[in-house]
């Protein structure tokens, strides 16, 4: 069982987890690299966590318990898998990687017997697959320590793809965390802030040291959460997320200019980008980096009763 004083920094306690998974070790995770001729490399960004009480810490931070049916994109050898199954009702680990697929339900029936009909194996793209390749009971949380090459694209397909997903917990690389839970204002605030903050309340919720991870990467992680809105504020579908995220990517191009410069080929004028941000009752002469995502989703709104901007309406 997990100490219960061994918990994530302002986290809840372990209490979820059944103690019917044998975490996997450093030299469990040399093993099954070993077995499966794996050579991470620092330089492709292979890294495996072996550390046990860090993953705990995730799966503790992620608040999911034995209601909950979890997404993990790329599993690897299984090292988060476990703890999320020893807490979760269902996890749904999503590997692009064939051997590493194959493997990973031998690993869970070596080392957590009592859980294996909980795991199920979706052999996909995490940037392509769909809420259908995940099939049923429908997912209501994400936990994953996200490849850092892919991790805001990942993170975004999914909260849009799986609308049922109530709660994210991802480990990524520790400037992307900043940029995900940067406030407006902030130096760092942009695109990945904006559109994060589309389908919930983002937060940082700790950081993880390099030392847990095989080989050691150059870089240090961060864990952010999403809880997602539980009742939306604004039209999450497809179209409506289309249009107000062209609006953020054409703000977010040319940040140093004013909203009114930097939208005027979105908008197809300066004139008719000033039109549609009045009316949203944004400043013309303000900059991206100032703007809630409620401020740019008005903005959408606003342009598209005006007809203003790519695929909007004839007023």
């Amino acid at each position: 069982m997990v100490d219960p004083a061994d918990q994530p920094e302002g986290g809840r306690a372990y209490e979820h987890f059944r103690g019917l998974a044998d975490p996997l070790g450093p030299h469990e995770v040399r093993a099954l690299a070993e077995e499966l001729g794996i050579r991470p490399t620092k330089t492709l960004g292979q890294n495996f966590v072996h550390d046990a009480n860090t993953v705990r810490r995730i799966v503790a931070a992620s608040g999911v318990g034995p209601d909950d049916v979890v997404i993990e994109v790329g599993p690897g050898l299984g090292s988060l898998t476990l703890p999320l199954l020893d807490a979760a009702g269902r996890v749904l680990a999503v590997e692009i990687d064939p051997p590493l697929a194959e493997r990973l339900p031998r690993t869970v029936a070596d080392r957590a017997p009592q859980l294996v009909d909980r795991l199920t194996v979706v052999g996909a793209d995490a940037l392509t697959v769909t809420a259908a390749d995940l099939g049923t009971p429908p997912p209501t949380a994400l936990v994953a320590n996200l490849p850092y090459n892919v991790s805001v694209p990942v993170l975004l397909h999914l909260l849009a793809e799986v609308p049922t997903i109530r709660t994210a917990l991802v480990m990524v690389q520790l400037e992307v965390a900043d940029r995900l839970a940067a406030a407006p204002g902030s130096r760092v605030y942009g695109v990945p802030s904006v559109k994060a903050g589309f389908y919930g309340t983002v937060r940082r919720t700790g950081v993880v040291g390099r030392n847990v991870f095989w080989p050691v990467p150059n870089v240090e992680s961060g864990l952010v959460r999403i809880d997602v809105h539980p009742e939306a504020p604004w039209d999450l579908g497809a179209e409506h997320r289309r249009r107000v995220f062209a609006v953020v990517d054409a703000a977010f191009a040319q940040r140093r200019k004013t909203l009114r410069a930097a939208l005027s080929g979105w908008a197809g004028s300066g004139a008719r980008a000033e039109e549609a941000l009045v009316a949203a009752d944004v400043d013309p002469r303000s900059r991206g980096e100032q703007l809630t995502t409620g401020d740019f989703v008005r903005i959408a709104d606003a342009a598209g009763r005006l007809g203003i901007g790519p695929g909007a309406p004839s007023p």
